[in-house]
């Protein structure tokens, strides 16, 4: 059985460094992009514990050539790519979640847009004919519940609906082929850097929450499992719920609970118009 190449951007911490563990847990090569390579040198070594192999891609996302030339990378090197996550973003954690109307925060949560909704467009758009090449492959988009409800502003909101506006329209482009393309809702993750925060450190809201969130690992087990499912393509173009799909593989998270599903409290995945529009549509 041929191995599995993978790409995870934005890998050096958080969702996606977790995500690349859990790939590496199933056998995979995993690239693991990210600006920060000491981060990332340390991310491999954890994919390669877990049964994989990691190797560093270092790369900044807001440059397109950087982008290019790790692809070509991949390319020369493997061949083939049979799984790509766009996970990096541009998230500055604190003025995100500090209260107040946008106008009153940084300018600079706007880089949601560019190293988050962007950086997935140009990352899918190098790994598109590779990936074809390969057949049988996936692009796994991270989004939120934040593309349908109110979630830490507008610019935070605009990345993850755009995100699944995004996937919907490349599903169509790829109809013909092999590739399939979704967008991804975890939960709310226990990262590294929660999990290492002393216990003075957390609020008593952040205590209260903690049970319900779920691993970064899980939505990385859900991924391998997509991967490998051979109905992948009725999914493409679409927003899916990390934690049903969890259910329909029967995956649990590493503690052995079943993550929560937060449509109730957060929104469903959007519906888009799906029917093409005939050529003399088009030009109007």
């Amino acid at each position: 059985m041929t191995k599995k190449i993978a790409l995870v951007t934005g890998a050096s911490k958080g969702l996606g460094r977790g995500i690349a563990r859990a790939l590496g847990s199933k056998g995979m090569t995993v690239y693991l992009s990210g600006r920060d390579e000491a981060a990332l040198e340390a991310a491999v070594e954890e994919v390669t514990s877990a049964g994989g192999q990691g190797v560093v891609a270092r790369c900044d996302h807001s440059d397109d050539q950087q982008v290019k030339a790790m692809f070509d990378r991949i390319a020369n090197e493997q061949g083939r790519l049979d799984l790509l996550v766009n996970n990096a973003a541009a998230v500055h954690a604190q003025e995100l979640a500090a209260p107040g109307p946008f106008w009153e925060k940084d300018l600079k949560l706007v880089d949601m847009i560019d190293v988050g909704l962007r950086s997935n467009y140009v990352a899918s758009f190098y790994a598109a004919p590779l990936m074809i090449k390969s057949g049988a492959s996936l692009i796994v988009n991270i989004s939120f519940y934040g593309a349908a409800s109110y979630f830490h502003g507008p610019a935070y909101g605009a990345a993850k609906a755009g995100t699944d506006k995004m996937v919907h329209d490349m599903a169509i482009d790829f109809a013909d082929t092999d590739v399939s393309v979704v967008s991804l809702w975890p939960g709310f993750i226990l990262s590294d850097m929660i999990k290492a925060l002393p216990e003075e450190h957390k609020s008593p809201a952040l205590k209260a929450m903690l049970p319900k969130f779920e691993t970064p690992e899980f939505s990385g087990l859900v991924i391998a499992a997509l991967l490998e499912d051979q109905d992948r393509k009725s999914h493409s173009g679409k927003a899916l719920i990390g934690a049903r799909l969890g259910k329909k593989y029967g995956i649990a998270d590493l503690d052995g609970k079943q993550p929560r599903d937060w449509s109730e409290l957060h929104g469903e995945p959007l519906a888009f118009f799906t029917a093409p529009a005939k050529p003399e549509e088009q030009k109007s």
